[in-house]
C-alpha cells in the first residue's frame, strides 16, 4: 500500500513538473499584444494593433498546406535559406481564410480557386521589428507586410485541433455572436499555442474571426 501511495505521488509530482514547464514554455515566447474588450467563459472580444507578418501561400488540406507553409517560413526566420540573423519565434501558429488578417504569429488563410484549397500561411513578427528593418527574404515565396489593427472575436479551448473540432468551435463562437447581435466576417483563423509533442489536454488553441466595422461587441 505505502509503495503504491508513493508511485502515486510521485505521478502526481511528474505531472505538476510538466505542467510547470510547459506553462513556462509557452509564457517566455512572445506572443502579439492585445485589449481585451469583452469576456463571457471561454469567448473573447480583442483589439489587436496593427502587426508585421512573414506569409507564403500554399495549395491543399488545412494539414498538409500548415505543415508546409511552416516550414518555409521557419527557414526565413531561422535564416536558414538567407543571410543574415535569426529572428524569434512567437506564438501562436495560425491559419485562416485568405480574406482575413489575424493578430498571431504564423497565420494560414485560405483562397478558394480552380485548383482547390488554397492557404495563405503566416508567422506574426517579433513587435521589436517593422518591414525596414526585418532581414530581406531570398525567397519570393515569402512576403513581409503590414497588417492593420482589428476587433476580433475568440474562442479559446484544448485539445488536439482537429478539422471536427475547429468546425464545433468556430459554429459555438458564431452563435455566441450572433446572440450579442454582432456582425463578423465570413472568414475565421485557427489559433495553435503550441508544438506538436504538447499533449491535447494542455494545448491552447483559439477560433478567432473579425469583426465587421461597425460591430459593437463592448
Amino acid at each position: 500500500m505505502r509503495l503504491a501511495i508513493g508511485g502515486l505521488a510521485t505521478l502526481v509530482v511528474l505531472t505538476a513538473l510538466v505542467i510547470g514547464v510547459w506553462v513556462y514554455v509557452v509564457n517566455s515566447v512572445e506572443q502579439p499584444e492585445y485589449r481585451v474588450v469583452r469576456q463571457e467563459g471561454v469567448f473573447e472580444v480583442r483589439d489587436y494593433p496593427s502587426l508585421v507578418v512573414a506569409e507564403v501561400s500554399r495549395q491543399g488540406d488545412r494539414k498538409t498546406a500548415i505543415g508546409s507553409g511552416f516550414r518555409a517560413l521557419a527557414g526565413y526566420i531561422f535564416a536558414k535559406d538567407r543571410n543574415g540573423e535569426t529572428i524569434a519565434m512567437t506564438a501562436p501558429v495560425t491559419q485562416e481564410p485568405a480574406s482575413i488578417t489575424t493578430g498571431a504569429p504564423v497565420t494560414q488563410a485560405r483562397e478558394m480557386g480552380s485548383e482547390g484549397d488554397g492557404w495563405v500561411v503566416r508567422f506574426i513578427m517579433p513587435a521589436q521589428y517593422t518591414l525596414a528593418t526585418l532581414p530581406r527574404p531570398k525567397s519570393h515565396d515569402v512576403r513581409l507586410r503590414n497588417v492593420g489593427p482589428a476587433r476580433r472575436a475568440a474562442i479559446r479551448f484544448s485539445g488536439v485541433a482537429t478539422d471536427r473540432l475547429l468546425a464545433t468551435k468556430e459554429d459555438q463562437l458564431r452563435k455566441w455572436l450572433g446572440a450579442q447581435g454582432v456582425h463578423a466576417s465570413a472568414a475565421s483563423t485557427y489559433a495553435y499555442y503550441n508544438n506538436p509533442f504538447t499533449p491535447g489536454p494542455l494545448r491552447r488553441n483559439e477560433v478567432i474571426i473579425d469583426l465587421l466595422d461597425g460591430s459593437d461587441a463592448s
